[in-house]
């Protein structure tokens, strides 16, 4: 069998158990002081610590993580710009709660009050955009609720822009960990951001909730979140040596509980794991045999990216097994899927995936065929494996 690390990078987010490959020896993960959690690798979605992580919970101000991520997708689309100015109403100017204080009867930019939901956690700000898009912060809850089907948020429903108390508004540790990867993948800009320490409007300076940005230099994101009922909170998101990880923490009992625990987590997983991009579409994984065609061989490889997170110090330990045909006739066009490979680490099979044609190969001349041709009657390659 060679011994190549490969695994496709995962554009649609499939959670699983924790990592625990086995007959590799993992140091145990840490258990928090929070009713449920989960660390996850941003880059390939895989779940290295979870606990109770499909729990609905009251997500508080968590919540304006889609609230912006909505904001961002009118952007995008071009049916709002970042200079249109906003009318302030009655309504969101007694919005209780988180303030970024703007004034009944002002009108404030789309872009300071993005700043003011992201950085300073503005309930006042959230229902100014969602009553701006969408007419009213109800029919701004049905975007939301549109937008979490789309990114396949199972357990997750949203009454309001804010995150304040209703009983059928909540969302869960699995839920809010890919919301989060769907703004840093898809809205980078935006994601940039979350880590502002600090934003002033109105003379008034108010910094940013998340503490971690400043304990620890890695962390750039992402948003806090506090009600009674659902406690503490903070989805945090880290980057050290191209390696990006996303932690949810909920329901712990302190500021200093959720920064902590949090802390814990991003720490665990950075010290254990380990992402490497181990092959691209133009790498070759091995060559096989082509008859009837302009080539004698046919160079095989992936048809994307391929990511791996795995346990740090076990890249050696990685086994593949490629499975193709002992030869192949042409013709045969470039993408064609034309086997399949398999990894391993331990006793666990970690990935599996298609094997694609590097090149297109046409047919040859009738004679070069012919050839070919007996060549093959009487010397058939063996298959393959």
């Amino acid at each position: 069998m060679l011994r190549i690390g490969l695994a496709l990078l995962a554009l649609i987010l499939v959670f699983s158990k924790a990592y625990a490959a086995n007959s590799i020896p993992l140091i145990p993960p840490p258990k928090l002081e929070a009713s449920s959690y989960l660390l996850i690798d941003a880059q390939t979605s895989k779940v290295l610590v979870e606990h109770n992580a499909q729990e609905k919970n009251a997500p508080a101000s968590l919540t304006k993580i889609m609230t912006g991520y909505v904001i961002e997708e009118e952007l995008r689309r071009g049916r709002l710009d970042l200079d249109e100015e906003v009318p302030i109403s009655v309504n969101a100017w007694r919005t209780g709660g988180s303030k970024m204080f703007i004034r009944e009867g002002t009108r404030v930019r789309v872009s300071d009050l993005l700043m003011g939901v992201i950085i300073q956690s503005g309930n006042d700000a959230s229902v100014a955009l969602a009553e701006h898009v969408a007419g009213s912060e109800d029919q701004f809850a049905d975007l939301m609720n549109q937008q979490a089907e789309l990114l396949g948020l199972e357990d997750t429903q949203f009454r309001n822009a804010t995150g304040l108390p209703d009983e059928e508004h909540y969302s869960t540790a699995k839920d809010l960990a890919i919301l989060t990867q769907a703004l840093i993948l898809n809205h980078p800009e935006q994601y940039e951001l979350y880590s502002q320490r600090s934003y002033t409007f109105n003379n008034i300076e108010q910094p940013n909730r998340n503490r971690l940005l400043w304990r620890d230099r890695s962390v750039d994101g992402v948003k806090t979140g506090f009600t009674n009922a659902a406690g503490y909170c903070l989805v945090a998101s880290a980057e050290r040596n191209g390696m990006r990880l996303i932690s949810v923490v909920l329901g712990t009992q302190s500021d200093e509980a959720r920064m902590r625990e949090s802390q814990k987590l991003l720490s665990y997983g950075f010290r254990n794991f380990e992402t490497k991009t181990l092959y691209r579409p133009g790498d070759t994984l091995q060559e096989q045999p082509i008859f009837y065609g302009t080539a004698e061989s046919l160079p095989l490889g992936v048809a994307e990216d391929v990511v791996l997170t795995f346990p740090k110090g076990y890249y050696q330990d990685i086994e593949a097994t490629i499975s193709v045909p002992a030869y192949f006739e042409a013709p045969v066009r470039k993408g064609d899927e034309l086997g399949s490979i398999e990894l391993q680490l331990g006793e666990e099979v970690i990935f599996k995936g298609s094997v694609v044609a590097q090149v297109d190969v046409e047919e040859s001349s009738m004679f070069s065929q012919f050839g070919d041709y007996i060549y093959l009657m009487f010397d058939r390659p063996s298959t393959n494996e």
